[in-house]
């Protein structure tokens, strides 16, 4: 019960409190190839500049169920080993529907994927690609987030 209230302090609470004031929740999804690891990357509905699969707390899940789900709508992923914990973290500015913008800060969960499939929710809102670390973290814009590829 500590180590879940911990979890929720740490994925939800803490970031709540302190700035920024809004949190999401992202999918880092990777696979094994023979020339290597591999990210998945898809674009932005709005802007289509390539991101990974995120977006906001999914009530009754926690933080890599939230990933998954939207790994699953945004790029297909069926199937995928989640770690529990975040490997990392990035912040960018959300433009929102008002026109405001604020800081975001988002827990980076990482998912082994081992089913990927041609029809999910978003497929006709967005392109998706399997790159290098390299390649994803040129693509990118957030600078934390480029690091947190560069070191795959």
């Amino acid at each position: 019960m500590k180590a879940q209230l911990q979890r929720i302090w740490d994925e939800v609470g803490r970031p709540m409190i302190q700035r920024p004031k809004r949190v999401q929740v992202a999918a880092l999804c990777t696979r094994q190839t023979k020339s290597g690891h591999e990210v998945l990357l898809v674009t932005s509905r709005d802007t289509g500049r390539w991101i990974i699969p995120k977006g906001w707390p999914i009530d009754g899940l926690d933080g890599a169920g939230t990933a998954l789900q939207e790994a699953w709508e945004e790029a297909g992923v069926r199937e995928a080993k989640a770690k529990k914990e975040p490997v990392g973290h990035f912040t960018y500015d959300k433009v929102l529907k008002d026109g405001s913008v604020e800081a975001v800060l988002t827990s980076v969960y990482h998912l082994r994927v081992t089913k990927l499939l041609d029809d999910f929710p978003e497929a006709d809102q967005r392109q998706r690609s399997w790159v290098t670390p390299k390649i994803a973290a040129e693509r990118v814009d957030e600078p934390e987030l480029k690091a947190l590829l560069r070191h795959l």
